[in-house]
């Protein structure tokens, strides 16, 4: 089996670290030769693509593909991997095709929860684009007569990005906003998610987040507690001072199930909660 990952980044290197093991060969994308060099050092074969041309040697690579995984953000143009390689991946007819997306397609519903059939209504630009794309790919996988998965990921956080780093750098906040609740999901859980999956490859959209969507102020407040600290004072959102982006994202509240990804790829999430992920980071030293 050989594995194409189009943009490596924190999830697609979790995915590749856990299933290596089960692929003669592994690919994948980068904008950088600082990266591609990191690539080659995980044992991956790098490849520069910056998604605005079809990258060099890709679509030879894709031709022996037997799995493709995509985790390029798209933009006004649409997804990069599609638009300038979707002729090479429909030509090669992997067996399985992945692409990673994001719960902020669902958009704002006041806290009430949402599954894989409740209608996407995004409202920030970038969650816009990822619906167009998600179609998009859906569309591909009818027209190729190829499955196509997509997988909606919830905040992602693990070793070397979580709320005790954030702490350790100064950067935590305890931003108050009623009613206000996140999921997020553990970056390994996302790369067994989707190896449960290769086991079924027909296309689907699973949620892969935790169990508990619970206030992002109390993840920090359990972080420092871990860390013996003081956690950082409280702040009103109404009056703190965040970039748009930061702010955008408090525009969104929803807790988001997981059922199917349980029921239809029997997966058992490792960290189904923001405590036992810390005090398993905790336990890793990342809270020294």
């Amino acid at each position: 089996m050989r594995l194409f990952v189009f943009g490596v980044g924190f999830s697609s290197r979790a995915f590749i670290e856990r299933v290596k093991h089960r692929f003669e060969w592994i690919g994948g994308t980068t904008r950088s030769q600082d990266k591609a060099e990191r690539l080659r050092a995980m044992g991956v074969e790098p490849f520069l693509f910056d998604g605005a041309a079809p990258g060099a040697g890709v679509a030879a690579a894709l031709a022996s593909a037997t799995h493709v995984l995509l985790s390029i953000g798209p933009d006004e143009a649409g997804d990069p991997a599609l638009v300038h390689h979707g002729r090479d991946i429909a030509a090669a007819r992997p067996e399985w095709i992945g692409y990673l997306s994001t719960v902020g397609v669902y958009g704002d519903y006041d806290g009430a929860w949402v599954d894989e059939d409740t209608p996407c209504k995004p409202v920030s630009k970038r969650s816009v684009q990822r619906v167009d794309a998600e179609n998009a790919w859906l569309a591909f996988g009818r027209e190729a007569d190829l499955p196509v998965q997509i997988f909606r990921l919830s905040g992602i956080y693990g070793p070397g990005r979580n709320a005790f780093e954030n702490l350790k750098k100064g950067t935590a906040k305890r931003l108050i906003k009623p009613g206000q609740v996140f999921n997020r999901i553990y970056v390994a859980d996302i790369a067994g998610a989707l190896e449960a999956s290769m086991a079924r490859p027909r296309t689907r959209i699973f949620n892969v987040t935790d169990d508990e969507p619970c206030p992002p102020q109390d993840v920090v407040t359990y972080a420092a507690e871990l860390m013996g600290i003081s956690p950082p004072p409280e702040q009103d959102f109404a009056t703190a001072e965040l970039t748009p982006m930061a702010r955008s994202f408090y525009g969104e509240n929803k807790r988001v199930a997981n059922v199917r990804v349980k029921e239809e790829l029997g997966y058992r999430f490792q960290f189904p909660n923001y405590r036992v992920a810390l005090e398993a980071l905790k336990a890793a030293g990342e809270a020294d």
